[in-house]
């Protein structure tokens, strides 16, 4: 199956000196998080943690709101509290999440049953419930001895195979340029230099670079 995230644009967070200030960007603006005072931070937004039970509880308002529109159910409000706990067995972190929900308005038990179905359907339960992979890339972008070029009229493709981690991005983003099946495996006529250097530009690990070509 196809790589394919489910943002266009990845969730962007920066952190400079002033512990624990973070900036978070997505598609359309940015917020502050930070750390509560307990930690050492200033408390100044949500911390990771808040962030993580936010992603839970607003999924599952958003599922149910639609849901409920969708029947024409007479429910004016929905409440989502979320928490959690942690325990340690046999040097294993477990994690419960609990997630209580309040509707207004009159409900049938059947109602109700059907609701609980739906909030544990909403995406981000089902993310939490699911197999869950962390894959982790760290930028390098030291030079290397063992380098690979390859060039066209406008840039010159670097590849340092030493630091490749196989993220995939560029297989998955410009198939028809980044082909591991073919040799050599960067067709750097397959596609236009624009698109050649927004792939590039995907790539967590600093494998692969361009340089552009000084023009006459």
């Amino acid at each position: 199956m196809a790589m394919k995230y489910s943002l266009e644009q990845p969730v962007h967070a920066h952190i400079g000196k002033d512990k624990y200030k973070m900036t978070v960007t997505w598609r359309n603006g940015e917020f502050i998080a930070d750390e509560p005072k307990s930690s050492g931070g200033t408390d100044q937004g949500p911390d990771p943690f808040t962030l993580l039970l936010s992603s839970l509880a607003t999924c599952t308002l958003a599922t149910l709101r639609m849901y409920i529109d969708r029947k024409g159910w007479a429910v004016e409000e929905i409440v989502v509290n979320a928490n959690l706990f942690q325990t340690t067995k046999d040097n294993i972190l477990h994690s419960t999440l609990d997630r209580d929900i309040r509707f207004s308005g009159e409900l049938t038990d059947e109602q109700r049953k059907r609701l609980m179905e739906i909030a544990n359907s909403c995406p981000v339960s089902k993310l939490l419930k699911g197999e869950v992979a962390i894959r982790t890339f760290v930028y390098n972008g030291s030079d290397t001895d063992k380098k690979l070029t390859y060039s066209n009229d406008d840039i010159t493709v670097v590849w340092k195979p030493d630091v490749c981690q196989h993220s995939g991005r560029c297989v998955m983003g410009l198939p028809q340029v980044f082909d591991i099946k073919q040799k050599p495996w960067v067709n750097i006529h397959g596609a236009d230099t624009e698109s050649i250097k927004r792939t590039i530009q995907q790539c967590p690990t600093g494998a692969l670079s361009y340089i552009e070509k000084k023009k006459d």
